[in-house]
């Protein structure tokens, strides 16, 4: 049985958070496997070190100090349902409206 095909979780504009560290953000890309350097990976303590045969997302990411640019796994994130907006200053570059937890892409809304 081939199960190569991975159907991703979360959707681009989803706001969601870490399950194990202390941060949140919004989705602006997926790779369907993992698709970073093996010392990224290797740099993840092993007790909770996620599979690559997984999506990827990339998150406009931020927590309580600061915000970045986050590589996180699928297994490793929740939806956040908060209903808060990101801070990220890149989210308004990006994105246009928050609704319902997840974020409309900039031109692609209807008018």
């Amino acid at each position: 049985m081939n199960e190569s095909k991975q159907t991703a979780k979360f959707q681009i504009g989803q706001v969601v958070k870490h399950r194990y560290y202390p941060f949140r953000g919004v989705i602006f890309d997926v790779d369907p496997t993992f698709s970073n350097s093996e010392e990224w990976w290797e740099s993840i303590p092993a007790e909770i070190r996620p599979a690559k045969e997984q999506p990827y997302y990339h998150l406009l990411a931020e927590n309580e100090e600061t915000e970045y640019i986050a590589y996180v796994s699928e297994q490793n994130l929740l939806e956040d349902t908060s209903g808060e907006p990101v801070r990220h200053p890149q989210v308004p570059q990006v994105f246009g409206d928050l609704d319902n937890g997840i974020y409309s892409l900039r031109g692609i809304q209807t008018h």
